[in-house]
């Protein structure tokens, strides 16, 4: 296809339109997206139903939504809506354009005390928020912290969080989880654990990792690793000063009942330093209707998802013309070293129709994906075998342009193709327009 563009070829989900990967892991994507009647942008959580019915996970889905649902807070990236289609569940998030504090950390190896404190005053002001309404984490990191626009901290992604109601009759959580070096030791232990205290021994992790640049706890091998956390063994660089080292300290104590507790850090002298209490709405009851929602089967329970084009900008519009003039993208055809362009007034689905249509009675193979084509011949030229790489792009909501572009084969075998292809479709219906 193309490469003058770097437009991707669009989808759109109910009223938004998704846009670039933003991330993706085991059992989901994160892509950009837009809401198409307010124009304020969003992420979207995509995840496969198929996936998940098979790794037997609905029932950690509807918690994730819950949860997410249950926390309305500023440093916790916020749940907008919940959709599905036949095969997928969508979040609708709250888009942090600062990325991940990870990606941070790969930039600037480590922090300046002060901004690593505001960091973790803002994961403090959070997590407690949670811990309150009964939510433990169990996976945080650096990768589950995002930054806004101004710099704020986010906590995302609640897929591995716990409810109340997990607990046994002890009292405590049983199943092991979150990344090894994060772990608590009461969690690898496996006896049961306090979800509050297993989060803020993570929390101590990170506030090492923000200032060191560093893990406190790190093994190539995992039962190394283990032991060293199930010890607490961990020394601290020179440049930590002794404020931080104390707190960082008291929480990295491996027994969870001596461990610093939450309202002891928010005492704490070095954590307290500039600290400013945030604002937040009270909790509120929320509706929890769509949580069972997104697995019901019913037409009207679900949203289409509908592929579009790419779309051209007038940049790009220039760029295919090689006389710089947007008048002559309105004829029949541009011809540019090898690729030609169409215009029509058909939809974009009409389109890749009649060029199938089209190609297959000329012996061409044809593999089709979104709004490209690639065109295979049958027949071995002077250079091979002849193949064709069409792309719709989208002009205006009512115009598209065709861009018809050989990859492979002989020049003169392009040429023939492309004058009987083009013919044909305008032959047909006159549907192409010149």
């Amino acid at each position: 296809m193309s490469d003058k563009s770097n437009s991707a070829a669009r989808t759109r989900v109910g009223r938004y339109e998704i846009g670039r990967t933003l991330g993706e892991g085991s059992f989901a994507k994160v892509k950009h997206a837009r809401n198409l009647d307010t124009k304020k942008h969003c992420a979207i959580k995509i995840l496969d139903k198929a996936k998940i019915y098979k790794d037997d996970m609905v029932e950690q889905i509807k918690r994730e939504i819950s949860i997410m649902k249950r926390v309305n807070h500023p440093n916790v990236v916020q749940i907008h809506e919940v959709m599905a289609s036949k095969s997928k569940i969508y979040f609708v998030l709250e888009y942090a354009s600062g990325g991940e504090l990870f990606n941070k950390m790969n930039q600037e190896k480590k922090l300046k005390e002060d901004e690593a404190r505001k960091y973790f005053q803002q994961l403090m002001n959070a997590l407690e928020y949670c811990h309150k309404r009964g939510v433990y984490h169990r996976d945080l990191k650096p990768e589950n912290l995002l930054l806004d626009s101004r710099g704020n901290l986010k906590i995302s992604d609640f897929g591995l969080s716990a409810l109340p109601q997990q607990c046994r009759e002890d009292g405590l959580l049983h199943t092991t989880c979150g990344t090894p070096n994060y772990v608590a030791p009461e969690v690898i232990v496996n006896k049961g654990y306090d979800g509050a205290q297993a989060d803020i021994w993570s929390c101590g992790v990170i506030l090492f990792v923000l200032l060191a640049g560093y893990l406190p706890f790190d093994d190539k091998n995992l039962v190394n690793l283990y032991r060293k956390i199930y010890k607490g063994e961990f020394t601290f660089p020179d440049w930590f000063s002794s404020g931080a080292r104390r707190l960082i300290s008291k929480i990295l104590t491996p027994n969870p009942r001596q461990r610093i507790t939450m309202s002891q850090i928010f005492q704490d002298p070095w954590f307290r330093k500039g600290y400013r209490p945030v604002k937040h709405t009270a909790f509120q009851n929320v509706k929890l209707d769509d949580v069972d929602a997104v697995f019901n089967e019913s037409k009207a329970e679900l949203v289409d998802e509908i592929k579009k084009p790419a779309s051209l900008n007038a940049f790009e519009l220039i760029s295919f013309n090689k006389g710089l003039n947007l008048s002559g993208l309105f004829e029949d055809e541009i011809d540019t070293e090898h690729s030609s362009h169409l215009t029509s007034t058909l939809s974009a689905p009409e389109i890749i129709t009649k060029m199938e249509e089209t190609a297959k009675p000329l012996g061409f193979k044809v593999q089709k994906r979104d709004f490209k084509m690639r065109l295979h011949g049958s027949d071995p030229g002077l250079n091979g075998h002849l193949s064709i790489a069409t792309e719709v792009f989208e002009v205006t909501p009512s115009l598209f342009m065709i861009e018809i572009q050989k990859s492979a084969g002989d020049i003169s075998e392009y040429d023939k193709f492309y004058k009987t292809f083009s013919m044909g479709l305008m032959d047909s219906g006159r549907l192409i327009k010149d």
